[in-house]
This record gives structure tokens, sequence and C-alpha cells, in this order.
């Protein structure tokens, strides 16, 4: 069986049966873990349990049907132990946690709990009893944490996807130090129950994949409000699922910490984000970095405690999680209430400031260490790996974390781009682009990137527009003003005619199905669901909204016209579009207004 596969490449090995279920059980007890990225690796009888229960099941029906993957051992997998990678805290699980249970519904095997900083806490991936997670392409360097043995277990093929966690940053430094895709979604988009918290009230369960099309596959499985997460969150349905701003935000103030290297790289990320179009812009990072420092140094740290001794005494804890968990004792109540003032106060400041942008770009971590260095110094080196990360779940901000460069030295080298809460499907979107525009290999293998499936969205509706609401035209503000986002410039199937109307201001086209037609220019925009309706009721008879086929035979919501408004309309279905008929009355115009100046000036 190979490996570095794909979620594409093991349902194709599935499909034509290259391989099937019981192929699992040889596969995964080859698995080796001399990187320390398991803590514990499935049985062959915990892995016949998941196979039985797909018995009479097809990948034609499971969307993730076989598909192997890793679960950070701070999330329950029923049957297995969980253990935070503190021995004297763990518990065999006896329930999925939700996010799992959704994945084995689809068809996904867990094949191991892995490693991670214990109890979430560290950047680093060595602050662990079962061993310091190695660098998936340097064994002298860190990994990245918390969730670093879910990260190493992608980029070096034995897993097409793994879930970790984040609070300020363990679902994006490991993706940089990795080579791989890390999806830090919203707050409450996924369900945390089954996961020991780490800061209860901005812990996300987080999805590392080798390309953004498995990840979002994955987290369309996992996503939805739970009523037993007290943190779930409806997903709201006025989000655009496109960058439309057509600029991107960088730091002012950028630290690598002497790092020539993430330097380099993080320039040659502006300049790819340039080559796809957007504007850079500096903006000033210093209530970014206010806001970063409270995580650890303020009274948030309390959270912290309070999850770690409701399992077990501090003092069996590692040395140094017990050092960081202890500074508690420093703050009380009214500490507590002036640090959550000060962090609303800053996360409205970091939301404005971002506010007329796509997204910040920043580099995932500003430089990378070895294990032994950072062992010798624990608490500024991993403090160095969240200068880009602290502050995003405390200002309820998206993320993704993509593959950007590999280094002189052979290290990878990740940027992030953060926006907004809910913006995961436009960060998803932008990251198609960004993955096939780097072409760097996926993870430690020699693949390159190919998308193999469009972003699609659960709460937006697609409406195809053919005339005065194109892009440039009189109503196209009717599209942008309720978070439009164009989608794809397209034709009609070959059925329609397009006339001109009469008596409408601004001038407006009509859309007939007709057995004597052909195709017809149309764009193609996504339109949140909640304010789809405010567009349709501006839509004036004899419009409407109906149904409108693409020339690649799918369906979607579109202009069409009354047909009794066609009756003395002028057919103009010759000139392919309504942007062409626009052009040709225009030159019209231009002719006759020349030849009215040369007859006077004879």
């Amino acid at each position: 069986m190979n490996t570095l596969w794909t979620i594409q490449d093991w349902q194709n090995a599935y499909q034509q049966q290259q391989i099937q279920l019981q192929d699992l059980i040889d596969y995964v007890a080859s698995f080796q873990n001399d990187d320390h990225a398991w803590i514990s690796i499935a049985s062959a009888e915990q892995l016949q349990a998941q196979i039985d229960a797909l018995t009479g099941k097809s990948p034609a029906e499971l969307p993730l049907y076989g598909i192997p993957f890793a679960v950070k051992d701070n999330i329950d997998v029923a049957g297995f132990y969980t253990t935070a990678a503190c021995k004297e805290a763990s518990y065999l699980a006896t329930s999925d946690a939700t996010v799992v249970a959704k994945l084995k519904a689809a068809g996904a095997v867990v094949v191991g709990k892995t490693n991670l900083d214990q109890f979430a806490t560290g950047l680093i991936g060595v602050r662990s009893p079962y061993g310091a997670v190695k660098n998936s392409f340097n064994p002298e360097y860190i990994s990245g944490g918390s969730s670093s043995g879910s990260s190493v277990g992608v980029a070096n093929g034995q897993v097409p996807f793994s879930l970790g966690t984040d609070t300020a940053g363990s679902g994006r430094v490991p993706a940089g130090h990795n080579n791989i895709v890390g999806l830090k979604p919203t707050k409450g988009w996924f369900s945390t129950t089954g996961l020991v918290p780490a800061c209860r009230t901005i812990d996300v369960i987080s999805i590392f994949a080798l390309t953004v099309d498995d990840a979002w596959q994955v987290a369309q499985i996992m996503q939805g409000y739970d009523a037993t997460d007290e943190y779930s969150r409806q997903h709201p349905a006025n989000v655009p699922t496109q960058f439309s701003k057509g600029k991107i935000a960088i730091p002012a103030q950028l630290e690598f910490y002497g790092d020539a290297e993430t330097e380099k790289a993080f320039e040659l990320a502006i300049a790819r984000v340039k080559q796809l179009g957007y504007a850079v812009e500096a903006i000033d990072f210093s209530i970014f970095n206010q806001l970063a420092s409270a995580l650890y140094n303020k009274a948030w740290v309390a959270e912290r405690t309070n999850a770690v001794e409701k399992l077990v005494s501090r003092d069996v804890t590692h040395p140094v999680i017990n050092q960081i968990i202890s500074q508690a004792d420093n703050f009380n109540a009214v500490d507590m209430m002036q640090a959550e003032y000060e962090r609303a106060q800053l996360a409205r400041q970091i939301n404005l400031a971002l506010a007329d942008f796509d997204a910040l770009m920043v580099p995932t971590a500003p430089t990378i260490y070895k294990i032994a260095d950072v062992e010798a110094d624990p608490l500024v080196k991993n403090s160095h790996m969240g200068a880009y990360t602290n502050f995003v779940n405390f200002a309820d901000l998206s993320a993704l974390a993509l593959p950007n460069a590999i280094r002189a030295d052979g290290l990878p080298s990740g940027v992030t781009f953060i926006a907004p809460a809910w913006m995961d499907q436009a960060l998803a979107n932008f990251g198609q682009s960004w993955q096939q525009a780097t072409a760097l290999t996926l993870g430690t293998s020699q693949k390159t990137y190919e998308q193999t499936s469009q972003i699609q969205s659960q709460h937006a509706v697609k409406l195809a527009v053919v005339g005065a609401h194109l892009t440039g035209m009189p109503l196209n503000f009717q599209l942008t003003t309720r978070g439009g986002t164009l989608v794809q410039k397209t034709k009609t199937a070959a059925s329609y005619k397009l006339f001109a109307l009469k008596n409408t201001t601004p001038p407006k086209p009509g859309l007939q199905h007709h057995s004597k037609g052909q195709e017809i220019e149309v764009e193609v925009w996504e339109i949140p669901f909640a304010n789809f309706g405010q567009i349709v009721a501006e839509v004036p008879a004899p419009l409407g909204i109906g149904n409108v086929q693409l020339a690649d035979g799918s369906w979607v919501k579109g202009f069409i016209c009354e047909g009794y408004a066609l009756e003395d309309a002028t057919d103009i279905s010759h000139f392919g579009g309504w942007r062409d008929f626009i052009k040709s009355k225009q030159l019209s115009n231009t002719r006759f207004k020349c030849n009215c100046i040369g007859e006077i000036a004879q």
C-alpha cells in the first residue's frame, strides 16, 4: 500500500479495488513511531470493530469510506485511552467526541491517538512524557505544537488528514513547520464535546491535511451546531463565500528573531499575493501583539489551571506545564474581569483594523528551533512560536495555515491567512488558489497540488445574472452590498434567447428558455442565504427569479422574464450577451455623434 495519499487517492484505490478495508490492519501494523508522533496506535481489534461497522456499505455511499485518520490524544475516541499526554490523567473513553462520531459515520477509520504538548499547553511539541515529536523534514528540529503528532502523521503520509486542537496556534504552527494545511475554524463551528479543554472559552478542534480540498471536505462533515457544547454556535447565513476587497494586510512590525530564512520566505509570500492580484498594505500590529501577550501573562492562564486541576494535581504535570499553570495563583477574580474587558476592547479594535481587508497574512511562525535548543530555553522559545497566533481565537477570527516555501536549509516555512469569524469558506477558496500558485510538494512527498473539488457552501445560493447586475453594470451594487461574490463567468446552456426590454430603467434584458436558443453569457454569484430575499424583493416586473441551466449542465437560480414582456422586446440573442449588446449601442451612438459633427463641419 502506498503512502502520502490524499483523500481522493484513498477513494480511488477503494473504488478501483486496489485495496480493501481489511488491508488497513496490516497497514497500521506497519507504522513506526521513531518520531514519537503516536501515543497509541490502533490494535487489530480496534480496527476490526470499525471495519465491521462499515459492513454492507460502499465508497459510493460514504464520503470517507475506509479513510484512515488520526486524532490528537486530548479528543475522545471510544475504546481508546485519552491521556492529554499525562499518564496520570489517562482514562478509557466510552464514547466518541462529536466530531469523531461524525467522521466515523461518514466511513472514516481512526488509526491512532497522537502525541501533543501536555494538556495542549505549548507550541513546540516537546512537552510530553511520550517523547519530543520530531520534525518530518529534519528530526533535530521541533515539529511545532501542541498538535505535534497529528501534523507529522499527515506530513509523513501515514494518514491523509488528522484532528488537532487550537487555542493559541496549535493547529497552525505544526502545519507551518511540516509543509501541510492547518484549518483553524471559527470558534463554535465544530463541536468541542469530547475534548479535554485547555482554555474552554477559546478552544477549537482543527484539521490537518495535505490539501485545502481535503481539509474542507472533512470540515463539511465535522461542522454543525451541537446543543451539548455550550460554546457551539449556529453558522450565520449572511457571510460572503469569497474574498472580494482585493486587499491583504500584513504586519507593519515584523519579527523573525534573527531568522533570515523565514524572513526571505515571507517576502516571497508577499510577492505571490501580489501576483494573485491583491494589493498588500502594512498595518500597525501593536494591538495584535498586546492581545496575544494576554494569553499567558494575564489572568487568562487560570483557564488552563482550572482545566488541568479538574483531572490531576498540578505537581504530577510536566515541570514546564506546572510552572505555567501555577501563575494563576498571582491573580484574583477582579483581575479576571479586567482581563476580559481588555480582551473585548482589543478584539474590537482588531476586527475594525481588518474591516477593509480580505485577510491578514502573517508568517505562521517567525522561526524554527532545534529540539535541544527549545529544551534548554523552554519558555522564551515557545513564546516566539506564538508571535503571530496567540491573538486569533481571543479576537474571534478564522484562520488557514498554508505551505509557503522550502527554505535553503530544507525546512518548511508557512504562512497563515486570518479573517473575521465565519469567513472559513472564503479562506478555503483563496487557499486553493494559493496552493496552486506555490507549486510545492505535499508534505514530505514529491506530489504537487492538484485541485480535486470545488469549495461548496451550505450557507449561500448561486445566482446567475445576465444584465444590469453584471460586474460594472448599474445594479451590481445590489449584489456586492449583500455580501455577494462572483464565482464564475460562464454561459447558459444552448437553449436560451436574450431580449432587450422596453421602458426599463436602467435598461434590462429578459432571458427566456427557447427550443431554438443559444448560449448566453452570464455571471454566477454566490449570495448569502440571509440576504437573498432582499435581492428578490427588489426584482421588478416583468422580471423574476427562476432556475437557469448553465453550459456545464448544472442548474442555478437566475433572472428570468415573464413571456408577455417579450412580445414587443427586441431579440438580441445574436450578441451572445448583454455586455456585447451594450457595447454595440455605445459604438452606434459614438458613430452617430461623429457623423453629426462631420455634417456640421461641412
